[in-house]
């Protein structure tokens, strides 16, 4: 089955973001198959899966912001900041009560620093902290600024949760920890479900055993168009001689085409049959131009 664009599958929880594009890559029997945001293992959610050409679009999904739910167990810090690790330390003593939590919580709203945890895909020296975790060894790392636009804290069936609205390479399990640690009794997450990143909400999304069982005449009305992640972009069209020297790798002014456009911009490229290219907008000799950045 031959397919381009992007599924929106909601990661179940207990197997790896690889794992679930290995089965989507064999269930369509394609090689060019790819995910943007990596998610653990413990995290269930909204999980875009690239497709055939849609996979060179990944630089453009990674940097979107993201919503999550996420548990938090008061009381416990763990090695992995978060339940599935090994817990050092406990408080023995009274825990703050949902008011505290709460306005400690959403205290962190804004730009904030993290130090990525240990069990991370960051690179150091060419190995991920992950790997140098799992074997004991704990490394320098650098504190990163993100960004909480938004923060509630709330209860449901006992537990303590939190929605986040942030931007991208931020680690909720350290934001549980760092809460944690403000709060004097440590803080573990315990549950984590993205359900937005960027424009693919879970409201939208398919359950991975769900897309796997779907017969093959129903899969492509389940992936959505490559195009769609550039809808922002305004449009250039090019007649048939200028798409073709366009698909050659050659510039083309602007002017010969009677549009317009702004320097520095990046531009959905439509030809004879739509939507083929992303073209950013260049001065060149004097004129604007615009050249591929990407074809699709």
């Amino acid at each position: 089955m031959e397919c381009n664009g992007i599924v929106n599958i909601d990661k179940p929880e207990g197997i790896t973001s690889h794992t679930a594009v290995s089965k989507v890559r064999r269930f369509l029997n394609t090689k060019k198959v790819g995910h943007s945001g990596t998610l653990d293992p413990m995290a269930t959610g909204v999980l875009p899966i690239m497709i055939g050409s849609a996979v060179k679009a990944s630089e453009w999904l990674v940097g979107h912001d993201k919503r999550y739910i996420a548990g938090i167990k008061l009381g416990i810090e763990t090695d992995s900041e978060d339940t599935s690790g090994s817990i050092t330390s406990s408080f023995s003593g009274t825990l703050p009560d949902f008011e505290e939590f709460r306005a400690v919580a959403e205290s962190f709203t804004g730009r904030i620093m993290q130090t990525p945890p240990m069990y991370s895909a960051i690179k150091k020296d060419g190995q991920k902290l992950v790997d140098l975790a799992r074997k004991g060894i704990v490394v320098e790392r650098s504190p990163r600024q993100t960004e909480i636009y938004s923060i509630n804290a709330f209860i449901e069936k006992s537990g303590l949760f939190l929605e986040v609205f942030c931007s991208k390479g931020t680690y909720i399990r350290t934001l549980c920890a760092d809460i944690g640690k403000r709060l004097g009794c440590g803080a573990a997450m315990s549950s984590l479900r993205r359900t937005q990143a960027g424009f693919f909400h879970i409201s939208d999304s398919i359950g991975l055993d769900d897309f796997l069982q779907t017969s093959s005449d129903k899969v492509l009305s389940l992936i959505k168009p490559v195009e769609g992640v550039f809808y922002s972009y305004s449009i250039i069209t090019l007649p048939p001689f200028f798409e073709r020297l366009f698909r050659n790798g050659a510039p083309i002014f602007l002017h010969k085409i009677g549009q317009g456009a702004e320097e520095g911009v990046l531009y959905r490229i439509y030809g004879a049959e739509g939507f083929f290219a992303v073209g950013e907008v260049k001065i060149i000799d004097g004129k604007k131009a615009v050249k591929v950045k990407k074809f699709f």
